[in-house]
């Protein structure tokens, strides 16, 4: 187990520009067409958010495979996420990255919806902050690919699977706690396998035209999943795999945390 003080956990992905998409042939058509990203600098979380970090800001526990908290959380939605953010910001004096309903603060937004919700799925987010907030996907594809496309991976760090993820050949009894397969080229852990991850943007289809600092598509119906998790198939922890979600659901989702420079 990372022995983990909370002060050196996240990494610090500069400014650059990169190919998003699928650069090496093969996967799904929702990988193309390959397009240039430009990207500002943000900080990125090392590690995927675990079950005791959870439950040190919600207050409960809702994994699976529960009992080494080090694990990832998960069977967390995008809604929850959001409240997770703030209320981790506003607990340690940061600025809340995501608005609803016009407020920040998530004791004034309700209940977390377990449906659909028109409210929930305007939330509004401060790209500018200090506080937390989930990164974008072409942010998310970035880290993953250590900052570059050379080399290009298949993998988050590596074209050996097995070397920096967690999937269904070696992990067919569920999540291992988290940073235990080899970082990619930042030093940033699991961002193939171990639990799916959910992305800020909602789902929609790729442009060919070249884009600077992407938040996705302005609306939608699911939300952006990136990474492949333990009970996948090698083929869904590549680097440009694409997947999603209805943004009130769980099932076997988690997250990292990002935040601006």
């Amino acid at each position: 187990m990372i022995a983990r003080d909370g002060t050196d956990d996240f990494v610090y992905v500069p400014a650059g520009t990169f190919t998003m998409g699928n650069t090496l042939g093969g996967g799904s058509s929702d990988e193309l067409p390959t397009h240039s990203v430009i990207l500002s600098g943000f900080y990125m979380g090392k590690y995927e958010v675990t079950q005791a970090e959870w439950l040190a800001v919600m207050g409960s526990n809702p994994s699976y495979f529960p009992g080494d908290l080090n694990r990832p959380v998960v069977q967390v939605s995008w809604y929850a996420i959001l409240v997770y953010c703030n209320k981790k910001s506003i607990a340690e004096g940061k600025t809340p990255a995501d608005s609803i309903g016009g407020s920040i603060n998530p004791d004034n937004w309700g209940t977390v919806p377990t449906n659909s919700n028109a409210t929930w799925n305007a939330a509004i987010c401060n790209w500018s902050a200090n506080g937390y907030r989930m990164a974008t996907e072409a942010e998310w594809e970035y880290a993953a690919r250590g900052g570059t496309t050379t080399p290009d991976y298949i993998y988050a760090g590596s074209d050996d699977i097995n070397a920096v993820a967690w999937y269904w050949d070696n992990s067919p009894d569920g999540t291992k706690p988290v940073g235990g397969k080899a970082a990619n080229d930042l030093g940033i852990y699991d961002m193939s396998g171990n639990v799916w991850e959910w992305c800020w943007d909602w789902a929609g289809d790729y442009s060919s035209t070249a884009q600077n600092d992407p938040t996705g598509p302005g609306s939608g119906s699911d939300r952006l999943l990136r990474g492949g998790y333990c009970y996948c198939d090698a083929v869904n922890c590549r680097l440009s795999d694409r997947d999603s979600y209805y943004p009130y659901g769980n099932s076997f989702l988690g997250f990292r945390i990002c935040r601006a420079n």
